[in-house]
């Protein structure tokens, strides 16, 4: 008998185009207010994409856009995705502070249940940025309830990395049911790849994402984890010429393209919410000891 195909975490970060690490230097917090926001009308076409392919997902959402956003935020509740944690504005973790971090997600966390009526269970940093740095983020969000993180990349990138982590899910502290499921890497010549979407899917030709999502589903028998942001199916959004050429070559190629991709694999792929991913993983993964 043939196994059934994996279920695969289906995720978006909840971001506007200016609230991106690639910008955190040229756009200030404090002008956020003032700038083009576009998150709700690209969030209703990432909804109407879902529901054309029949899939559901997890929205990981900063909750400086859930406070401004309460109806779009209702509207993802009530198809049936999952409402995640973004952390508040977009901080990295490993520029806050234990203290400051275990305020940010407190403080996210309400504001996400307090507009959709949707419990919080889950948890994606900001630009990946749990790693070897913050071995006390794990602890904060264990600490405040949290059922699983999804917030570690573990390769060597020039923002974020974790190259020493597993690249399938963890119990990254003793003692708890915490579990940590690390965005998807793939394996060329022992060396490990990015191939959990994002910048990484829409970059580079389509070919290579479907041969990673089945190298993690057919040799590992893992479940692969996606990601992507509203700002990434947007051509029309402003393009600020103060970042750095790097940055905005990153940011802005292929957006024209990205739809039409995405709906290609959340229809090659068997998808669903993060937090039915955990469940999964966590019945699979050993409780780590505690000391």
């Amino acid at each position: 008998m043939t196994a059934p195909p994996i279920l695969n975490g289906l995720s978006v970060d909840v971001e506007d185009w200016f609230q991106v690490g690639a910008f955190e230097t040229v756009i200030d917090r404090s002008d956020w207010d003032g700038l083009d926001c576009r998150v709700e009308t690209n969030c209703a076409q990432i909804l109407a994409l879902f529901e054309a392919a029949g899939v559901k997902g997890t929205f990981f959402t900063l909750g400086w856009v859930a406070q401004r956003y309460p109806a779009m935020m209702r509207r993802i509740a009530d198809a049936g995705h999952e409402i995640a944690s973004h952390g508040w504005d977009h901080q990295r973790v490993f520029v806050l502070g234990r203290d400051a971090f275990a305020q940010d997600v407190s403080r996210a966390r309400k504001v996400l249940e307090d507009t959709t009526g949707q419990a919080v269970t889950g948890y994606r940093a900001p630009s990946f940025s749990i790693d070897a740095r913050t071995p006390w983020a794990h602890e904060v969000l264990a600490e405040q309830g949290y059922a699983y993180s999804s917030s570690v990349a573990p390769i060597v990138h020039d923002h974020y990395g974790w190259r020493e982590a597993p690249r399938f899910a963890f119990r990254p502290v003793a003692g708890a049911d915490f579990i940590e499921i690390p965005v998807t890497t793939a394996e060329v010549a022992g060396r490990r790849m990015a191939a959990g979407g994002g910048g990484f899917f829409r970059l580079l030709p389509y070919a290579v994402s479907r041969w990673a999502i089945r190298q993690v589903n057919l040799r590992d028998r893992r479940p692969a984890v996606f990601y992507f942001h509203p700002w990434e199916i947007d051509p029309d959004q402003p393009r600020p010429q103060s970042a750095p050429l790097k940055s905005r070559l990153r940011h802005y190629t292929n957006l024209d393209v990205m739809a039409g991709k995405l709906d290609r694999v959340i229809r090659e792929f068997r998808w669903g919410r993060m937090d039915e991913v955990a469940a999964i993983e966590a019945a699979r993964t050993p409780a780590a000891m505690a000391a």
